[in-house]
């Protein structure tokens, strides 16, 4: 027997729908909270003899390894995965992977660090302004407002009063905020057809493999001494934060986020990332004693404040919308 829908309120959808936008925030913020440990973990072994090459590259290879499997799944499913997907992968890994690294890195050896922060986090302030050239229709003011609202948030958290002016330094920074821009673009386009976790799991090897030739080649210096750091008052080895880094905050990290993005939007989830800011400074506050300022917390709380008008915005939108019937009619038992 079969029953018109017509009849039936279209609940399920709806409800589905709902549960993927709830699940999506909750991964966004889970990944802004396992990329926001790197900082605070990778520091101490830059101040100890390790070079920066060699620490990404650590990153990027176990974390891609640690995701491999989600590869061959996918190569298994299609055969032709690689080959259909091949300028996503390797965009994915340039850009988002290793580009946002270096260019961020490499800004930040000329600029104050929370300069370089800074700009890197217009990146969502950056993909509103792409969507207004791309569709020609502005943002709503919800949008504009979140936008405005967060960006004043950031300038208070990372505290870049008396900061000089370095060109090179900010069109790095530039380019590293592209270079989010494009995580956000490449990660919504995940879907079946291009699993999450293997798009991310390519993406890392990818840039490790990249990072991995700039080592050989004399490009990027490549120095792994066997020191001890301290965190938390404690000294451990170097494995220690470098396998956090690697297992659990790079591969949750971009695991995490790659699942978000499509059940949330690039727009969305980007202002979400801004949270990695907030969770960087708890990380840095109890590994490293390094107290935040008052005015921090107030910033922290902007930047809170931007990320709901943007979420509103989306939940208004997804209201306004009709949803989609399942099938013109429902079998039932």
């Amino acid at each position: 027997m079969t029953v018109s829908t017509a009849s039936l309120p279209v609940i399920a959808p709806v409800a589905a729908s709902s549960r993927l936008r709830t699940t999506g925030l909750i991964m966004a913020v889970a990944s802004a909270l396992a990329f926001s440990s790197s900082g605070p973990f990778i520091k101490p072994l830059l101040e100890n003899g390790w070079s920066l090459g060699a620490a990404l590259l650590v990153r990027m290879g176990v974390a891609g390894l640690i995701l491999s499997p989600a590869v061959f799944r996918a190569i298994g499913r299609n055969p032709r995965f690689l080959r259909q997907h091949w300028r996503l992968i390797l965009g994915f890994g340039l850009m988002p992977v290793l580009g946002c690294q270096l260019f961020f890195f490499s800004a930040m050896q000329r600029m104050p660090v929370a300069v370089a922060l800074l700009i890197q986090y217009l990146a969502p302030v950056m993909l509103v302004g792409f969507v207004w050239l791309r569709t020609r229709r502005a943002p709503s003011a919800l949008v504009l407002w979140g936008s405005a609202v967060a960006v004043v948030g950031l300038i208070l958290v990372v505290d870049i009063s008396g900061a000089s002016f370095d060109l090179i330094g900010t069109l790095l920074a530039l380019a590293a905020a592209v270079c989010v821009c494009a995580y956000f673009v490449i990660s919504e386009r995940a879907g079946d057809d291009l699993p999450p976790l293997a798009l991310a799991a390519s993406g890392l090897l990818v840039g490790a493999a990249m990072m991995g030739v700039l080592c050989l080649t004399g490009a990027m210096p490549f120095d792994a001494p066997a020191v001890s750091v301290v965190l938390a008052g404690v000294e451990v080895p170097w494995f220690v934060p470098l396998l956090w880094v690697a297992a659990v905050a790079t591969t949750l990290g971009y695991a995490l986020g790659v699942m978000a993005v499509p059940r949330i939007g690039s727009r969305v989830a980007s202002f979400v990332g801004l949270s990695e800011v907030l969770f960087a400074l708890g990380f840095a506050w109890v590994f490293l004693a390094e107290v935040p300022a008052p005015i921090q917390f107030a910033g922290g709380a902007l930047i809170l404040a931007g990320v709901i008008l943007v979420k509103v915005d989306d939940l208004r939108r997804a209201s306004a919308q009709p949803p989609t019937p399942a099938a013109a009619s429902v079998p039932l038992p």
